[in-house]
């Protein structure tokens, strides 16, 4: 057991290498897995502490609730002053859907134009404010409620509505897995540095192309997962973009001390090039 939890927080996922230790290590969903690095003290050091600020909407956004299969579950949305059906799913980072996250999907909204934006609340209603807290709650997620909650985004969304998702960390890899659940529905779906779907046959059935934001420094995305990814989705026969940055995990949050401002503007308008070209 030990080995194979120093197998992950080492973020490696060469299964071949494994193969004779556990068969079942290559099996374990990408949730778990990148819940896994939490139990890391590297990967928790490397999180500073999100930067003391109230985000105050300038574009009338809002906390709601919507129903789920289950409890109500929270969102923060962001409505098109002209009706459209296009929208953009957000996900948090593994503190939670923050006032961090919030400014984000607002950033999104004024840039993108004529959009509607709903940064979901995966923890329900429980954020970080201690890197103990958020690795806490990244291991209690359960993707089955991770499932229900964006099922019920989708509900209140509408049949017609055309989703993009994004998100980073924690949330890169739910913006993966929304982008599978919303099936017909996704049109585009941006990652930065989460983890990804492996299983080639979930794949198949992913609607949209992939914008993967890839610091090439991440010990936890690593090399290894990232040609994974690749592969996988060759064999999938669908379309993937990595986007390598020569930064580390969290290059994008202003709050880490390694945030490269470079490097995220880079990435930000290939970001919004991406949707743009997708929610026509």
């Amino acid at each position: 057991m030990k080995k194979m939890m120093l197998f992950f927080m080492l973020g490696g996922v060469a299964c071949a290498a494994w193969a004779q230790t556990d068969q079942t290590l290559c099996h374990t969903p990408a949730t778990e897995k990148f819940a896994l690095f939490a139990s890391n003290k590297s990967f928790k050091k490397m999180h500073n502490l999100p930067l003391p600020y109230v985000h105050v909407s300038e574009a009338g956004g809002k906390m709601i609730t919507f129903k789920t299969d289950g409890a109500d579950a929270n969102a923060y949305v962001l409505t098109a002053k002209n009706k459209t059906n296009n929208w953009i799913f957000v996900f948090q980072e593994w503190w939670g859907l923050n006032d961090h996250i919030k400014r984000e999907a607002e950033n999104l909204y004024n840039d993108l134009g004529n959009v509607n934006v709903l940064a979901l609340d995966m923890y329900d209603g429980k954020v970080g404010a201690t890197r103990e807290e958020a690795g806490k709650y990244m291991q209690e997620f359960k993707q089955d409620r991770g499932n229900a909650i964006v099922k019920g985004a989708l509900a209140y969304v509408g049949a017609e509505a055309k989703v993009g998702t994004i998100g980073w960390c924690f949330g890169g890899g739910q913006s993966m897995q929304a982008a599978l659940t919303a099936g017909k529905q996704a049109v585009a779906c941006v990652i930065y540095y989460g983890m990804p779907e492996e299983n080639v046959e979930r794949l198949k059935s992913l609607n949209c192309d992939v914008l993967d934001i890839w610091p090439t420094q991440d010990k936890w995305i690593n090399k290894e997962v990232t040609e994974k990814f690749e592969k996988n989705m060759a064999t999938a026969g669908k379309k993937l973009t990595v986007k390598p940055y020569d930064a580390d995990h969290a290059f994008a949050n202003p709050s880490n001390p390694k945030h490269s401002k470079e490097f995220t503007a880079d990435a930000y308008r290939h970001t919004l090039s991406f949707f743009k070209s997708r929610l026509k």
